[in-house]
């Protein structure tokens, strides 16, 4: 039995599963991550954005060459994001910063269909969630550390975001 997605026999050993290689993949085009290498064991993972032939190889290893050997799988390059554009820099209201934990697409609200969490000039007090983080498939709550009213949300709906990237600004009451 083959799986028509990779090409490869079912009962073929798979040392990373391709399934967890095409989310990995997805995770990277939803970010400005440019390069990252996965080892495990004597395989090694190498995904690199970039344009060049169009196709991302693994990258070769001095490792015992497996029986049958793995197949190259190409891969579609990324697509890297045209540069913010500049311009005068956003002044900040004064207040505490509420900042990404972690890398991944922020969400204001819980599904498409509901409300925001907070919007500008909500009041919000400490442990009220703000918004969600998505980064592996996983949804993180981010609270507010303060209690306050929301000045400035600095990030739209399904943004990626980075971490300690500034999320929005809430005012001390």
């Amino acid at each position: 039995m083959k799986d028509e997605t990779t090409e490869l026999p079912a009962d073929q050993s798979d040392p990373f599963g391709l399934a967890a290689v095409r989310d990995l993949l997805q995770m990277l085009e939803r970010s400005d991550v440019y390069e990252i290498t996965i080892e495990r064991g004597d395989t090694k993972l190498h995904v690199k954005r970039g344009h060049a032939g169009g196709i991302i190889h693994p990258a070769p290893m001095p490792a015992a060459p497996t029986n049958p050997p793995l197949p190259t799988i190409p891969v579609t390059p990324f697509v890297q994001p045209p540069p913010a554009p500049e311009g005068p820099p956003v002044e900040m209201p004064a207040g505490h910063t509420i900042t990404a934990p972690m890398v991944g697409t922020f969400y204001a609200a819980p599904s498409p269909k509901d409300r925001p969490f907070v919007q500008e000039g909500d009041e919000v007090r400490v442990g009220d969630t703000v918004g969600i983080i998505e980064a592996m498939k996983m949804m993180n709550e981010i609270e507010s550390e303060v209690a306050g009213r929301v000045a400035r949300i600095l990030v739209k709906n399904g943004q990626p975001v980075e971490y300690g990237q500034p999320l929005m600004v809430i005012e001390p009451l």
